[in-house]
């Protein structure tokens, strides 16, 4: 009987430590993910192991797997004689990005029409009146994540909340901000109002088409951003 005791309580110790070790590679996996948002890593610099334990004061083992998970969702890659660097997206990988962004943010957009509350629609209004006549492009891209990030929440579909996630979370690898094409700041207000309109309406359909010709001109701008960097 006391074997057995003994045996249950070393399986305890074992899964609360797995699920320590989970937690806290969430908890770099996230803190991993703002950084590079922020900039503090960028697409294709090089991050090390130790150095991200050191920062975020935990053992190597929790950044071993914040960074297998980061690889899986292409936001780090692994080169031989490098090791894990921080993702740089082409051309054409971000058309694909933007594609399907296209399409999530119109269907977003169209759910939230349907379900959307008073409060959340206050919340998309207070948001829209902060963006205008802000001009600091960094201020306005934050902005812009809480306005979409609202209108998700807002869809009610939490599969489509997580597909979203993990879509915004790619956006982090893209360079600057498209608020910085001269006259983008105030198109995005209009093309937002757009939105917000349909969204009040309660037309789903015409709540959609204004979200997707929302990201098809952010795709425009970022095409042009890519052309004074010379990507190819």
């Amino acid at each position: 009987m006391a074997n057995k005791v003994v045996k249950l309580k070393s399986v305890e110790t074992r899964e609360n430590k797995l699920k320590t070790q989970g937690s806290r590679a969430d908890d770099v996996r996230e803190n991993l993910i703002q950084a590079i948002r922020s900039g503090r890593y960028r697409p294709g610099e090089r991050i090390r192991e130790t150095e991200v334990a050191d920062w975020l004061s935990v053992s190597r083992t929790p950044v071993r797997e914040a960074f297998r998970r980061l690889e899986t969702e292409g936001l780090l890659v692994f080169e031989s004689w490098r090791g894990a660097i921080i993702a740089d997206l082409n051309r054409q990988q971000i058309s694909e990005l933007y594609a399907m962004r296209e399409i999530l943010e119109g269907a977003a957009a169209k759910l939230a029409a349907r379900h959307i509350d008073d409060a959340e629609i206050d919340l998309l209004e207070v948001l829209l009146e902060k963006s205008d006549g802000e001009t600091d492009p960094v201020k306005l891209a934050e902005l812009n994540r809480q306005f979409h990030g609202a209108i998700h929440d807002s869809a009610h579909n939490r599969y489509l909340s997580q597909t979203l996630e993990q879509l915004r979370n790619s956006l982090a690898l893209l360079k600057g901000t498209t608020y910085s094409v001269p006259g983008r700041a105030e198109d995005v207000v209009a093309e937002h109002l757009a939105i917000v309109e349909a969204i009040r309406a309660r037309q789903p359909d015409a709540a959609e088409t204004a979200a997707r010709e929302h990201i098809a001109a952010a795709q425009k701008a970022r095409l042009r951003l890519l052309m004074e960097e010379g990507l190819s």
